[in-house]
C-alpha cells in the first residue's frame, strides 16, 4: 500500500515488543532534558547526539559483557532471575486516540504479565469517516507494575511514515517497540526495511474522471444521509425526553403484568396445594405401612420366641430323624445288596462282576457275538436299571436321565440332549445292526452316568471310570450300607398287616373267624353293595380251596411259629357238589415266615379285596 493512500480504517492490529521501565540506552539525563529529535518520529536512523560530560557511556572496543550469575547459589541465580521478571513484567493495555474526538477510539484488552503483547486485531470501520478518514493517531500504553495504573509512554504516529516489515522474523526490535499492522502487512516506526523495487507490469487502465467524480458524489449523499439519521435519531431522542409519560398505557401494562403474574401465582398454588394433598395421603399411608409393619415386627419376635423355646426339641427331633433316615437307607442298601447281589466272577478277571448270578462287563464286550451272551447282557442291564430306579428314590436324588425298567426290555431316556422326540428312547438291550448297536452303547453310557449321578450327589464318592457298572455300584451300595451303629430294625405292620388283613378278611366271609389284638383293616364291604356281592363267589372259592386241602391232606399241620393261621369255619354251602353242616379246622399258610403275633397298623384303610383276590 502506498504510504499516501494509508487511512486508520486500514489499522488492524498493534503489537508491542521488550517492555522496558528504564531511561533509554546510552541517553545522559541532560540529553533528555535538551530538544532533541525523537527517533521514532523520523524516517530514518539518525546517529545518537553523546553528552560531553558522559565520556563513560560510549562503549569500548574491547570491553567484554560481565555476568553476574557466575559463581553464585542456585538460590540467588532464582532470585536474582525473579527480580529481573518482576523488574520488568507487567499487565499493559492500549488506547487509541483521535484528533476532534475526547473520548478514546478504542481500548485494547489487558495484557497479563509478560513483556511481549499481542494484542486482539480490531475493526475501526464502525466508528465514523470522520475518524476513519485520518491518517494520524496517538498511541498510549499504560502499565500497572504494582497496585495502580500509570501512563508509561504516548507515542504520536503518522500511518504515512510507517515502515513496511511484512513478517517480524529476523528483526530486533528497540525496547518498546510498537508493530502496527495494517491489511497488507506489518509495519514498524523505529525499524527501517528496504522496500523491494517495483516488478515491471503493462500499464492497465484505471478509472476516469466522471467515474470518481460520480463515486465521490456518492459516497457524500451517503455521508448526508447518515448525517441526517443522527439528527433525526437525536431528535427523536430529545421530544421523547421531554414528552410528559402516559400513566394510562404506563398502568394498563403493569395491571396485565400484574394479572399475568397473579393467574401464574393461583397455578402454583393449586399446584402446591395438590402435591401437599398427594403428600399427605402418602404420608399417611406410611404411617400405616409403619404401625403394619411394626405390628407384623411384634408378631415375627413373639414368633421367634415360641420358636427359640421349641428350636432344642426340634433340633433333638431332626438329629434324631437324619440318624433314623440314614439308618433305614442303610437297611434299604443292605436289602438292596441281597436281593440284587454282586458278586466277583469265577474266571477272576479284575473289576469283572455278575449280578443276580448273570455276568455283566464293564464294557469290553463283542458286539458279534451268540444270542445267549446277548440276553444274558439285556438282562444283566436290566438288573441295574433296577436297582438304579429303586435307590433314586431310597437316596432322594433325582437321575438326570430317566430309566424305565423292564427285565431284560429296559431302555433310558435323554431329555437333555438336542436330539428329535422320537429319538430319545435308548434301549439297554441289544437287537441287532449298527444303528441299534449305537443306541444300546449310548443307552449304557447313560445309565452308567445315572450311577455316577447316584455316587456323587449321595454320598460324595468320585467315581474313576463310569465304565465300571457294577463296580461302581457295589461300591456305592457297600458305603450306604457301612455305618457302627446297629442297623435298625424293619417296622412291624405295611406289608404284612396288610396281606394278614386280607386273608382276615376272606376268612371271615367264609363264616370263618380269627383272634387278633389288632385292629382290622378291612371290616367288609357294605351290605347289599357291588363290592359285597362280587366278594360272595370269591369267598366260597377260597374256603372250598382251603377244606379241600384240608382233606387231601397237603396242608402242614398248625403249630407255633411256622407262620399259619388256624381258622374255623362252618360250612354253609355245597363244596365241590357237597354240603357240610359240622365244623371244620382248616390251616392257611401265610407267605410270611412271622413267629410273632400279627399286629395291624393300617386302621380305616380300606382294601378293594375283589382286585385282589
Amino acid at each position: 500500500m502506498l504510504p499516501q493512500n494509508r487511512r486508520l480504517r486500514h489499522l488492524q492490529g498493534i503489537y508491542l515488543r521488550n517492555l522496558s521501565f528504564n531511561r533509554p540506552h546510552r541517553r545522559a539525563v541532560d540529553d533528555l532534558d535538551a530538544d532533541l529529535p525523537s527517533t521514532k518520529l523520523q524516517l530514518g536512523s539518525p546517529q545518537l547526539h553523546h553528552a560531553h560530560s558522559s565520556e563513560s557511556l560510549l562503549l569500548r572496543a574491547n570491553s567484554r559483557r560481565r555476568s553476574t550469575l557466575t559463581g553464585v547459589s542456585p538460590v540467588t541465580r532464582q532470585k536474582q532471575l525473579e527480580y529481573t521478571v518482576e523488574t520488568r513484567a507487567a499487565d499493559v493495555f492500549f488506547s487509541l486516540h483521535c484528533e476532534g474526538e475526547d473520548d478514546p477510539v478504542y481500548i485494547s484488552e489487558v495484557g497479563e504479565r509478560a513483556t511481549n503483547f499481542n494484542f486482539r486485531f480490531f475493526d475501526l470501520s464502525q466508528v465514523g469517516p470522520p475518524v476513519t478518514r485520518q491518517t494520524q493517531l496517538v498511541i498510549k500504553i499504560w502499565a500497572k507494575r504494582q497496585l495502580s495504573w500509570n501512563l508509561l509512554f504516548t507515542e504520536r504516529v503518522d500511518l504515512r511514515c510507517l515502515n513496511y516489515l511484512g513478517t517480524l522474523r529476523g528483526h530486533h526490535f528497540p525496547p518498546n517497540s510498537l508493530i502496527f499492522y495494517l491489511v497488507d502487512g506489518a509495519y514498524s516506526l523505529d525499524i527501517s526495511s528496504k522496500r523491494p523495487e517495483p516488478k515491471q507490469a503493462p500499464t492497465l487502465p484505471t478509472s476516469s474522471y466522471n467515474a470518481l467524480m460520480k463515486l465521490s458524489n456518492l459516497d457524500n449523499s451517503i455521508q448526508d444521509a447518515l448525517a441526517t439519521r443522527e439528527a433525526l435519531t437525536a431528535q427523536i431522542n430529545s421530544i421523547l425526553e421531554n414528552a410528559p409519560p402516559n400513566v394510562v398505557s404506563h398502568a394498563q401494562e403493569s395491571a396485565l403484568v400484574a394479572s399475568k403474574y397473579v393467574s401464574a401465582q393461583t397455578r402454583a398454588l393449586r399446584t402446591a396445594r395438590a402435591r401437599r394433598t398427594e403428600l399427605q395421603a402418602s404420608i399417611e399411608a406410611r404411617r400405616d405401612a409403619i404401625e403394619e409393619g411394626r405390628a407384623t415386627q411384634a408378631k415375627a419376635s413373639e414368633d421367634v420366641k415360641h420358636a427359640q423355646s421349641k428350636l432344642p426339641a426340634s433340633r433333638s427331633v431332626l438329629a434324631s430323624t437324619r440318624e433314623s433316615i440314614h439308618g433305614q437307607r442303610r437297611r434299604i442298601c443292605e436289602d438292596l445288596a441281597r436281593i440284587f447281589p454282586i458278586t466277583p466272577n469265577p474266571t477272576g478277571a479284575a473289576l469283572s462282576f455278575s449280578i443276580c448270578g448273570v455276568p455283566l462287563p464293564n464294557t469290553d464286550y463283542d458286539p458279534i457275538s451268540s444270542s445267549s451272551t446277548e440276553d444274558s447282557l439285556s438282562a444283566g442291564l436290566g438288573y441295574v436299571a433296577q436297582l438304579t430306579y429303586a435307590l433314586q428314590y431310597y437316596l432322594s436324588v433325582l437321575l438326570p436321565y430317566p430309566v424305565s425298567p423292564f427285565g431284560s426290555r429296559s431302555s433310558i431316556r435323554d431329555d437333555i440332549s438336542m436330539l428329535p422326540d422320537s429319538q430319545r428312547e435308548f434301549p439297554l438291550f441289544t437287537r441287532g445292526g449298527a444303528a441299534a448297536q449305537y443306541r444300546f452303547d449310548y443307552g449304557w453310557f447313560l445309565l452308567n452316568k445315572d450311577i455316577e449321578a447316584l455316587c456323587v450327589a449321595s454320598a460324595g464318592l468320585k467315581v474313576v471310570d463310569i465304565r465300571h457298572t457294577l463296580p461302581n455300584l457295589k461300591y456305592l451300595l457297600y458305603v450306604c450300607s457301612a455305618g457302627r451303629d446297629e442297623v435298625p430294625e424293619r417296622k412291624r405292620g405295611g406289608v404284612r398287616g396288610l396281606w394278614a388283613g386280607r386273608m382276615k378278611g376272606r376268612v371271615r366271609g367264609g363264616g370263618g373267624s380269627i383272634t387278633d389284638d389288632g385292629a382290622s383293616s378291612t371290616g367288609g364291604s357294605r351290605p347289599g353293595s357291588a363290592d359285597s356281592e362280587a366278594l360272595g363267589g370269591k369267598r366260597e372259592q377260597l374256603l372250598g380251596r382251603a377244606i379241600g386241602k384240608t382233606e387231601n391232606g397237603h396242608g402242614p399241620g398248625p403249630g407255633p411259629g411256622s407262620g399259619e393261621v388256624n381258622i374255623s369255619t362252618a360250612a354253609s354251602g355245597s363244596v365241590g357238589g357237597s354240603s357240610s353242616s359240622s365244623n371244620t379246622n382248616t390251616v392257611i399258610g401265610l407267605p410270611f415266615d412271622e413267629s410273632a403275633k400279627l399286629t395291624l397298623r393300617t386302621k380305616g384303610l380300606r382294601e378293594n379285596v375283589g382286585a385282589h383276590a
